[in-house]
């Protein structure tokens, strides 16, 4: 297990705030023991809290031609037809996963190919289960043409929760799949959107794992 290097400033804001807790209530209240070992277990605990959702797990992951392998860890809570508004402006099948907060929050590519479009939106923070956080929310849009010049939508898209964005990737830059893309802080959501026609291997309540399970075919 590693720790992503996105953790590294909440750790260290954690481990500050928590050293200055301690310090505080030691010289305030030097002779209550039982207030020590409360300042011992708020700070244990918030320095779990930050280990556990910045944890990077190494993974055998999943590549093949003609696989669209799961971007990120979670439930998938939609799967219908729909117009995607913003590149595509058709028809297109929608698949999102709802990532809690004790989900790993590495986003990954999932296809291979060149990413032909990029768009940064700023937003609201509904909850990543609203229906209306795919188009109101903020996120991100990414679009990647495969070798067999098939292109695939991928959105990252915030939660209540989730105050931060994080992506590495341009346009013209090439996308190995199942590589890291990105990176969600606390609670969100991602959004798929593929071809009509698309086999899906997955269904509604279903548990994924970013960069291992196939969410389906082209």
């Amino acid at each position: 297990m590693r720790f992503h290097k996105e953790g590294w400033p909440s750790l260290f804001a954690v481990l500050a705030f928590s050293a200055l807790l301690i310090v505080l209530v030691r010289w305030a209240a030097p002779e209550f023991v039982l207030l020590h070992w409360l300042a011992y277990l708020v700070s244990g605990f918030l320095t779990l809290v930050i280990v556990q959702f910045f944890r990077h797990p190494v993974r055998t992951l999943t590549a093949g031609e003609g696989l669209i392998i799961a971007p990120a860890d979670g439930k998938v809570v939609v799967i219908e037809e729909t117009t995607e508004p913003e590149y595509f402006k058709d028809k297109r099948v929608q698949v999102s996963i709802f990532m809690s907060p004790i989900n790993v929050h590495v986003n990954r590519y999932p296809i291979g190919g060149q990413v032909t479009y990029f768009k940064y939106h700023p937003g609201k923070f509904l909850a990543a289960w609203e229906p209306k956080s795919s188009t109101d929310n903020e996120r991100t849009t990414v679009v990647i043409k495969g070798k067999n010049g098939v292109e695939v939508l991928f959105r990252q898209v915030a939660g209540a929760l989730a105050r931060r964005l994080v992506w590495y990737c341009k346009e013209g830059d090439t996308a190995n799949q199942s590589g890291e893309m990105g990176f969600i802080k606390f609670g969100s959501r991602v959004d798929l959107y593929f071809p009509l026609g698309t086999q899906l291997d997955v269904k509604i309540g279903q548990t994924v794992k970013g960069g291992v399970t196939v969410i389906g075919k082209i």
